[in-house]
């Protein structure tokens, strides 16, 4: 068992990456990969059942991403009930390029789930796939899993595989899709123009640094009042910004703030107070393409944001930059 275990560990980092890209949530990728342990342990336990198997990162990747399969068709039907929008658990990392700041240690799984991240849009888009497309689109368009085996995976042959994939690309690069294509140096202009223009509290500078067709999400899972639909469009996106975040807004003068990197794009964690006084943590991701926000990603959601540290009194509104 210390040899399997060893075995196993030398994997777990790349099996935690794919799990967590394929579900779009840490404790359901650690759930996966564990179990994955389990029935590795369970069948090749037997030295010769273990010599059957000739390229054991392969059966590995097979058998977690079965489980993910798994996950993603139930949680399909968990989300239709889902009260209001949906957004991933965010990763939220410091930018002096730190451990994420949810208490998990800097260990190779969770460097492999940090390097994964290229920003909220693009988790946002694979909840747009059926569970088999995702599958086909992750394993083998971002890890480089040959179609043969993503085919063994889904149990269809390879040409399927294939067309699942292409219809997830169609799908990730449709025109109503948030692009993302700003360096760090692009973003942090960007989105100090943007926090810039809300402070201000006037409609036209906001207005310049939105794209026509920005979408604004928001998932507080029905702990806080939140817009049940995305809303499209740099006029109403813009009104709705400053109807919270201006200078006469609803959290106007109540609010403290750090630029951190979500899902390893430039964002914000930001603290305030409900007009209840329930106090409201939120973190918020962009994209952003040709110098302007195409897409912003509310998560207010407290039981997707546990283990967060507070803010302090340095953490001012308008973030330090």
């Amino acid at each position: 068992m210390r040899d399997l275990a060893t075995e196993f560990e030398a994997e777990r980092g790349r099996l935690l990456a794919v799990a967590h890209r394929m579900l779009g949530s840490r404790s359901e990728a650690e759930d996966a990969v564990q179990e994955t342990w389990l029935r590795y342990a369970g069948a090749l336990a037997d030295p010769a059942a273990r010599a059957e198997i000739r390229d054991l990162s392969a059966w590995l990747t097979t058998t977690c991403a079965r489980l993910c399969l798994d996950v993603l068709r139930s949680a399909r039907v968990r989300r239709e009930a889902y009260p209001g929008q949906w957004l991933p658990e965010p990763v939220v990392s410091p930018l002096d390029g730190g451990p994420p700041t949810g208490g998990y240690a800097p260990d190779p799984a969770e460097h492999a789930v940090r390097s994964d991240q290229v920003g909220t849009a693009l988790r946002v888009l694979l909840e747009r796939l059926a569970p088999e497309q995702r599958l086909a689109f992750v394993l083998h368009d971002v890890f480089a899993v040959p179609f043969a085996r993503v085919a063994d995976v889904l149990g269809t042959s390879e040409v399927a595989a294939r067309q699942l994939a292409s219809r997830a690309r169609r799908a990730v690069a449709a025109p109503d899709a948030p692009r993302h294509t700003a360096d760090p140096a692009e973003q942090r202009r960007v989105l100090a123009a943007f926090v810039a223009a809300t402070e201000s509290g006037e409609l036209d500078p906001l207005l310049r640094v939105l794209a026509p067709d920005v979408v604004l999400i928001g998932d507080s899972g029905g702990h806080f009042p939140t817009a049940r639909r995305p809303v499209v469009g740099a006029d109403t996106v813009s009104r709705f910004t400053l109807g919270l975040f201006g200078r006469t807004g609803r959290y106007a003068r109540r609010m403290r703030s750090r630029p951190v990197l979500v899902d390893g794009v430039l964002g914000l964690l930001l603290e305030t107070a409900h007009s209840d006084g329930r106090p409201i943590r939120l973190v918020t991701a962009f994209s952003v393409d040709d110098g302007r926000i195409t897409g912003i990603f509310n998560q207010l959601n407290p039981e997707k944001l546990a283990g967060l540290p507070p803010l302090g009194d340095d953490d001012t509104w308008p973030p330090r930059w």
